[in-house]
């Protein structure tokens, strides 16, 4: 039985105006749960599904480079007081685990490309346009200042369908650590994926459109595999560069005869990247410049790429300006 003083309490907060507690309230949470992605785009994926009910922090922000950050102390505070923590995986991040150690969090860690399967042994091609593994010639990355994925290429996030997995991982490690909140990151998540259904056949409409024998690029890094896999574009990234390395003036001469030999048409620099050494291939080579590409991280919020969307679009539309013309 329900005592004379609840019901007078109930009575008086009905007299104020005020909202009595009920079921509806279950979903608007007081404080929004404190979650941590490892880089930008990996942060907007779990902002999109997890909404309002979620505040997140980056580690790696718009147009930082996850190669070679330097986690800080205001980067292990946020990861202790996380509620889950995602992560990309596929080596990566490289300086996470000692983040996570450092912290001390009791956080599930959520691997957003558990169920892709990855591509290994980087492939490039020669001037003969023989395929060779570039964990055995000198692009290993594990021969470039430490740029070591392991012949695990983990930019898994540039094939649109690889992003779904991304927004599903995301979906269930979020339900997982607040499942008040399923049925809001359920129908979030398929919102989002619907987006990028519609996002991945204008990619493909865009690619088709431009001449089979004109989509050659190469560009600063080795970021792209997955996309030129997907959407039917070939992307050469100079032998012996990452993020962490210069090239040599004897690499600069093989990437212009490379150039030449296979008659790539653009050359592209990248958000992460110093973009010197492509202006100078270019100039050398009398390949075209195309725009800036974003490869490892969103643009701020003033740039064409500050979503993953955005990212995509400005992408496919930097593509085709140099390689249709």
């Amino acid at each position: 039985m329900i005592s004379r003083r609840l019901l007078l309490a109930a009575g008086m907060v009905a007299g104020l105006g005020l909202p009595v507690a009920g079921p509806a309230l279950a979903q608007a949470p007081a404080q929004k749960m404190p979650v941590v992605a490892s880089f930008s785009i990996l942060g907007d994926f779990v902002k999109q599904v997890g909404g309002d009910r979620v505040a997140v922090t980056t580690i790696v922000g718009p147009n930082g480079d996850a190669h070679v950050y330097q986690p800080t102390p205001a980067d292990a505070k946020a990861v202790a007081a996380a509620k889950v923590v995602f992560v990309n995986g596929l080596g990566f991040e490289g300086w996470m685990d000692r983040l996570i150690k450092a912290s001390g969090t009791k956080a599930p860690i959520v691997v957003a490309t558990k169920g892709i399967t990855p591509r290994t042994g980087f492939v490039d091609h020669d001037d003969d346009e023989k395929p060779k593994a570039k964990g055995k010639d000198k692009h290993d990355h594990a021969k470039e200042g430490g740029h070591d994925h392991g012949g695990i290429d983990p930019h898994a996030w540039q094939s649109i369908a690889n992003a779904k997995v991304y927004v599903a991982n995301v979906r269930d490690g979020l339900i997982a650590a607040d499942p008040d909140g399923r049925d809001v990151y359920t129908a979030n998540a398929a919102a989002y994926t619907a987006k990028l259904d519609a996002l991945e056949t204008e990619v493909k409409s865009a690619m088709a459109k431009i001449p089979a024998d004109q989509r050659r690029i190469i560009t600063s890094h080795d970021a792209f595999g997955y996309f030129g896999e997907a959407y039917g574009l070939v992307l050469v990234a100079p032998e012996g560069v990452s993020t962490e390395s210069e090239a040599s003036a004897k690499d600069v001469g093989r990437i212009i005869r490379q150039i030449k030999a296979q008659k790539i048409p653009a050359v592209f620099v990248e958000n992460v990247t110093d973009p010197r050494l492509i202006q100078r291939i270019a100039k050398e080579s009398g390949a075209k410049v195309g725009g800036t590409l974003y490869s490892d991280a969103l643009s701020d919020d003033k740039g064409p790429a500050s979503t993953y969307i955005d990212m995509m679009h400005s992408n496919v539309r930097e593509l085709s300006s140099a390689l249709s013309s």
